[in-house]
């Protein structure tokens, strides 16, 4: 018997420098050196990495290069304590920095009805929570092999060029989705498959053979440049621990407030 489930669309968004002006990962890297879980010296290497990042991307080898450095130095590191950094500190790290206009199109997507998946090679710890906090349906992240409740140094699932896809390809199975009918947004070459497995891709930010490749293929640019603080309308928490239900419900109210902008400016 033929499925009459209808076919849906979803909004697959990278997340660094397409939806937070900033790597993910390098984002957390003060908290992780205030718990002790890197030296001063990686806080310096990350650091100089990020800039090398923001100036011109990364390519394969500097993505595989910093994944195989991310996966030694989180090797040991107890899983609890990295959920409970990234909660305690997503509100004040995290929320300056994402883009005005990357939040008005998630919003957008939102009111016409399709789903948001963040896609990101950033650890689905650092990536789920960003995630909740933006109203996304669904992620897909690198995950770490874990043994006893620490990070093993060895990596699952790395999602990062071609795996993109195969993520995006499990979901739209799961799902129902159309990929011929869905968007896709990021700053990178090295997202070109993950830009080409769908029917409406767009450049965000490109790096300089992103660039050339959407100018060929006739694909949308766009240029996102303003960072801002979206949670700062809302009360502070009054703890200083934000638990993972909490980041959800405000996930649910910061949609709606941005809905309601983005459909009083359309009438």
């Amino acid at each position: 018997m033929t499925s009459t489930r209808p076919e849906r669309i979803a909004a697959f968004f990278d997340l660094d420098k397409t939806v937070i002006a900033k790597s993910s990962v390098f984002v957390f890297s003060r908290p992780f050196l205030a718990q002790g879980l890197i030296d001063r010296r990686t806080v310096l290497e990350s650091s100089y990495a990020h800039f090398l990042f923001l100036l011109s991307g990364a390519d394969h080898d500097q993505m595989e290069r910093m994944r195989e450095h991310l996966t030694k130095m989180c090797a040991g590191w107890d899983v609890s304590q990295v959920q409970a950094i990234v909660a305690e500190t997503l509100h004040e790290l995290v929320d300056p920095l994402i883009y005005a206009e990357a939040a008005d199109l998630i919003a957008d997507h939102k009111i016409r009805g399709h789903d948001v998946v963040i896609v990101s090679a950033s650890g689905e710890e650092i990536v789920g929570p960003i995630a909740a906090g933006l109203g996304a349906t669904h992620t897909a992240a690198t995950r770490m092999v874990v043994g006893n409740g620490k990070y093993t140094g060895e990596v699952e699932f790395y999602c990062y060029g071609p795996n993109k896809v195969e993520a995006m390809n499990r979901l739209a199975a799961s799902e129902g989705y159309d990929l011929s009918r869905c968007y896709a947004y990021s700053d990178s070459i090295t997202d070109l498959p993950m830009l080409s497995a769908v029917g409406h891709p767009t450049a965000v930010n490109p790096d300089r053979n992103l660039r050339r490749e959407a100018v060929s293929r006739s694909w949308p640019v766009l240029e996102f440049s303003n960072p801002v603080s979206l949670w700062a309308r809302f009360p502070a928490p009054s703890s200083t621990t934000v638990a993972a239900t909490a980041v959800v419900g405000a996930s649910a109210l910061l949609a709606g407030a941005l809905s309601y902008r983005l459909l009083r400016r359309r009438r």
